[in-house]
């Protein structure tokens, strides 16, 4: 099914190339995977970020994390932010399934580890969160690890965006939110390298939204007659992929530039809102039972400038993505969001746009 998304509507984010499906998955090996709850009560879900097709506790990656505001429930990023490595799939679910979907987790990586005949006795899972509990009934924890397996099962290159998994029942910028990715494209030294990001979009207030310059958000919010006071509050979680060889220090720096995207469009990060970046690299693999020295080879820092630039177009295209992509939704209690799409046919918005 073919989704429009934020260029289908003459809106391109910055000037380097994408790749061939303008997500996360244009990194080799990468898929995703959901499974969406979805009823009158229950709009949730769980996403899954497979790094790689073979066991990466055998064969971990490098990877780092970024915490920009912290009022968030991640597991796992001590560990990242200790070893600099990744050596599980990454989780994406609501609040208060966060426990449920660490053991779902951890369930499936002591039976890959058993298949594969790899020893495991201590595990590092990561499992990222946004709060549903606008249009979910979230303390019924509805997200089992069924839906977890599921999701791992399903996992693809040309994966669903908007409301789905994870994403069904956020709420970006006072819209409805959801999934989102985008990817870019780089050279250095005569070397093609991708870059690529997705987005669970859960923050931002309506009337600070910014679209190519253009704060639309104010308008929308006028035309729907909606309270301009509402505060910056919710979560982002951003998880970025790249083949390109990097340290964990310098994959932390270009982490942090994801936040030039979300400043682009609007976002104050404000005091209730977390917004968590976790990366990884798949250039280079690291042994579970690795005990000799081992080359890594990194890109001079001079030259990092490019992957910069390309996550910080990520992250912006990429919640521009989550939005448009996503339907308007009625969810618990008769709480209604409506979709960016909608509004980006109004007259009044798209001659903003023009």
């Amino acid at each position: 099914m073919k989704q429009s998304r934020i260029r289908d509507y003459g809106i391109t984010v910055g000037e380097l190339p994408c790749g061939k499906y303008n997500k996360l998955t244009d990194v080799k090996g990468v898929r995703v995977g959901h499974c969406t709850i979805d009823s009158s009560e229950h709009k949730t879900g769980v996403t899954v970020v497979l790094p790689c097709e073979d066991n990466i506790f055998a064969n971990k990656m490098l990877a780092s994390g970024f915490v920009w505001n912290g009022f968030g429930k991640t597991t796992g990023l001590v560990q990242i932010q200790e070893l600099g490595t990744l050596e599980t799939p990454i989780v994406l679910t609501n609040t208060l399934n966060v426990g449920l979907m660490q053991d779902a987790l951890v369930e499936y990586m002591v039976r890959r580890c058993q298949q594969d005949h790899v020893p495991m006795k201590s595990l590092n899972t990561v499992v990222c969160e946004c709060n549903d509990s606008f249009l979910n009934n979230i303390s019924c924890r509805a997200v089992q690890e069924e839906h977890l397996f599921k999701a791992i099962q399903t996992a693809e290159q040309d994966f669903v965006l908007g409301d789905v998994g994870a994403g069904k029942g956020t709420v970006c910028h006072g819209l409805k939110g959801g999934i989102g990715s985008a990817s870019r494209m780089i050279e250095i030294d005569g070397k093609q390298y991708t870059m690529g990001l997705m987005v669970q979009s859960n923050h931002g207030r309506l009337a600070d939204l910014t679209v190519a310059g253009k704060n639309i958000g104010k308008t929308i919010a006028e035309l729907a007659s909606e309270p301009k006071g509402e505060s910056d509050k919710g979560s982002i979680i951003m998880i970025a992929a790249t083949d390109l060889p990097v340290s964990e220090r310098q994959l932390e720096r270009i982490l942090k530039r994801a936040s030039v995207g979300l400043a682009r469009l609007g976002s104050y990060v404000g005091h209730g809102s977390g917004e968590i970046m976790i990366g990884f690299s798949t250039a280079g693999r690291i042994a579970y039972n690795e005990e000799h020295l081992k080359e890594i080879q990194v890109i001079p820092e001079g030259k990092i400038d490019l992957a910069f630039r390309a996550i910080a177009e990520c992250a912006e295209e990429a919640v521009l993505d989550s939005m448009c992509c996503a339907k308007a939704v009625t969810g618990f209690e008769g709480h209604h969001v409506n979709s960016l799409a909608d509004w980006l046919k109004e007259p009044e918005v798209s001659q903003m746009l023009c």
